[in-house]
């Protein structure tokens, strides 16, 4: 979607690891990717040449008060769980302000979300998402994912990793929302979009919705 709409520089908001972010390097799209992981930085930043893409720590709400970030963007993502981690509707919602704020009039915010109609959370047990890869020098890693408590639209999962060399073990708790969709284009309206499109998630067709919101003038 990047060359389809001529995006020239694209705000990665919860970039992560910097995945998508070298993609668009690669394509030689400006970016700059913002993640309140500095570890997840870090590792980011092994996989781009310096000074080739920026990164910020934090959450997107560092970047609210920089004048020079204001209608610098032709587009904005949140890939992945990013848009399900904002819990708070006050934070959701902030979040959008922010990024309409570093979105030139008429740019696009592209983002992934799941259909809570599809329940992805009981498929998230140690029996369906169990696996062991091997990291080589790190030796095997085994990891899988598991629901431990579902409140209405919030779904608590831990994330367990074992290194099988020397039995370490790393226990992470997360949680989603899952918003209706009709409520993620009225927070988009109230953030200043003017167009949503929803489409249904390529690669998970049934499960989820790809938004397009277009940013009003």
């Amino acid at each position: 979607m990047v060359v389809e709409f001529g995006a020239e520089a694209v705000l990665d908001v919860g970039c992560g690891t910097g995945e998508f972010i070298a993609r668009l390097v690669d394509m030689e799209v400006r970016a700059l990717g913002v993640d309140p992981a500095a570890a997840s930085l870090r590792v980011a930043e092994s996989k781009l040449t310096p000074g080739s893409a920026e990164l910020v720590i934090g959450t997107v709400s560092a970047l609210a008060g920089d004048n020079a970030l204001r209608n610098s963007f032709d587009m904005a993502t949140m890939t992945a769980n990013v848009a399900q981690v904002f819990l708070d509707d006050d934070e959701w919602l902030s979040t959008l302000r922010t990024i309409r704020r570093c979105l030139r009039s008429g740019g696009r915010l592209v983002f992934e979300t799941r259909d809570p109609a599809d329940q992805a959370w009981e498929r998230w047990t140690k029996e369906a998402t169990h696996r062991t890869v091997d990291l080589g020098d790190l030796g095997e890693v085994e990891e899988w994912i598991e629901t431990t408590n579902v409140e209405g639209e919030f779904v608590t999962f831990v994330s367990p990793t074992i290194f099988h060399l020397d039995g370490e073990r790393i226990d992470s708790t997360s949680t989603l929302r899952f918003r209706p969709n009709s409520v993620l284009e009225q927070t988009l309206s109230e953030a200043g979009f003017t167009e949503v499109e929803i489409h249904d998630l390529p690669y998970a067709p049934g499960r989820g919705w790809l938004f397009i919101a277009i940013a009003g003038s």
